[in-house]
């Protein structure tokens, strides 16, 4: 998000400080706000829309980019230039250790030069594969991603070097000072002159829609990740599919941040480049872990380089850490609250049963007797465990001995996820049947089945519980964390919520000491 505020503001401000921009057009704040609702308009009319926009813009700021590094590069290559920079670093530093060494120190400044490869880790799953890719190792998928990232690393390392080099030896230091002509504009400033007003203007132009889109990257980032990941873990509402409901939703909130920093360049700057080195510095981690051991002293110094990084430039600009844990706290209130208020939610795209536990389905469907589930939860699974179980529920809640039952058994694999396909399995065991599914959480499962019954069958099933020996306090936080809990009463409550009328709701029975 920052990403998307800090690129709107840094355009307004080439926007606003443009010589041929007339009085009433500079607005710091109300440029932003216009650049960040363009933004989001774009998205909001199509993604491919938006892809074809941002292509065009990059493509032509590179062009221009590498007009202005070849057409000034040979006067910065000319014997003076070269032996007064040379000069200069020799009077400055009089060792090669003491220049090393401020090399280093300066290396976290740079930070913020190096944004742009963290949106690589968004695009990622856009990144087309082949069709037999297997899904655990998309060995297409990665070998595409490592062309996109060499990419990116080529130009940008070309177009750094270069352009470094031509404005430090061509543009003078008082130039780059604050208020200069060259503060945030070198290749601008070298654009006018030594290409004339007309392709400096043009440069400008191209510069401020760099910038202004800058942000698309992460936008785009966003609208891939969010939607794919979020609403499966409950950590967002089912509307957050939806991309151009979603759209409207980051461009508001682009706009609170705005309004928040009061679309102050360098306000943001220190949130966006701690954001930045926590995503590089966690890949460069990443890439320690999975580097094979003969890559393992290359990977350790990169991941040292960013360590100390990351380190130094909280040291000097901790607002970013504060920033940046204002938004992760915030964002993880948020996601807590809204799996919270859908945890009575079905949390069960489908429910499939296999052909065993269809006839046993339909064994029952034929009985004249209710349609009765016991359910259990499975320890060591032997048929002395299933006669106990029988027994203490024909005791406890006046189970008819001739009347016919079904076990029904939930396992819990991976409680972070909000939903899945329920798939249901028969099992027998002995004169025992049994039906055993996996789901994110039994009571939820288990509602979601006792509807399918009723809905595949035409009757309304009756499930058997025993109340657990667990506190009310204990209960609500197994069922938020690991999705069990006091299963009668959640199960009975998500069938409340599921279905509105008490005449066609399955029924729960509970009993025990």
């Amino acid at each position: 998000m920052i990403t998307i505020t800090l690129s709107a503001a840094d355009a307004a401000t080439h926007f606003v400080e443009n010589p041929f921009t007339p009085p009433w057009l500079q607005n710091q704040l109300g440029v932003t706000l216009f650049f960040l609702l363009l933004l989001g308009f774009v998205f909001y009319l199509g993604f491919r829309e938006a892809i074809t926009v941002a292509v065009g813009i990059v493509l032509a700021y590179l062009l221009l980019n590498a007009v202005v590094v070849a057409a000034t590069l040979p006067y910065a290559l000319t014997l003076p230039k070269w032996e007064a920079w040379w000069t200069g670093i020799r009077e400055t530093y009089l060792t090669p250790q003491s220049l090393a060494l401020a090399v280093v120190l300066a290396f976290p400044k740079l930070a913020l030069g190096l944004s742009g490869f963290e949106t690589g880790v968004a695009v990622m799953p856009l990144i087309k594969g082949c069709p037999d890719d297997p899904p655990e190792k998309p060995r297409c998928r990665i070998r595409n991603t490592r062309k996109l990232l060499l990419t990116a690393a080529s130009i940008m390392g070309v177009l750094l070097l270069s352009s470094a080099w031509v404005t430090t030896v061509l543009i003078p230091p008082e130039a780059f000072k604050e208020g200069g002509p060259a503060s945030g504009r070198a290749l601008a400033y070298l654009a006018h002159r030594y290409l004339g007003e007309g392709f400096g203007t043009l440069y400008d132009l191209c510069t401020i829609l760099i910038l202004w889109f800058g942000g698309g990257s992460a936008m785009a980032g966003l609208l891939n990740i969010v939607p794919r990941y979020l609403p499966r873990y409950g950590m967002a509402p089912e509307w957050a599919k939806a991309t151009r409901v979603l759209t409207i939703f980051f461009t508001l909130v682009a706009i609170g941040v705005t309004l928040l920093f009061k679309a102050n360049v360098n306000a943001q700057a220190a949130a966006y480049a701690t954001g930045v080195l926590v995503v590089m510095t966690s890949a460069a981690w990443a890439a320690y872990l999975l580097a094979k051991p003969r890559h393992k002293p290359y990977s350790g110094v990169i991941l040292a380089l960013f360590l100390y990084t990351l380190f130094a430039n909280t040291l000097e600009r901790p607002d970013g850490v504060k920033i940046a844990s204002f938004f992760i706290s915030v964002t993880l209130l948020v996601s807590l609250v809204s799996r919270t208020l859908r945890a009575y939610e079905l949390r069960v795209d489908r429910v499939v049963l296999d052909e065993l536990a269809q006839s046993f389905l339909q064994g029952l469907r034929t009985q004249e007797t209710p349609l009765r589930l016991i359910a259990h939860h499975r320890r060591l699974g032997t048929f002395a465990e299933y006669v106990e179980k029988e027994t203490r529920i024909r005791d406890l809640l006046r189970f008819p001995l001739q009347d016919p039952f079904l076990f029904v058994e939930v396992g819990v694999l991976d409680p972070s996820e909000f939903s899945r396909e329920l798939r249901v399995r028969g099992v027998e065991l002995g004169h025992y049947r049994i039906l055993r599914t996996e789901g994110t959480s039994v009571p939820n499962a288990l509602a979601a089945l006792l509807l399918y019954i009723r809905d595949e069958t035409g009757t309304i099933p009756r499930i058997y519980f025993e109340w657990p020996e667990i506190s009310p306090m204990q209960a609500a936080v197994d069922f938020l964390l690991f999705g069990e809990g006091d299963v009668p009463t959640l199960t009975r409550e998500v069938l409340r919520r599921a279905e509105p009328h008490p005449g066609q709701r399955p029924l729960v029975y509970v009993g025990g000491p």
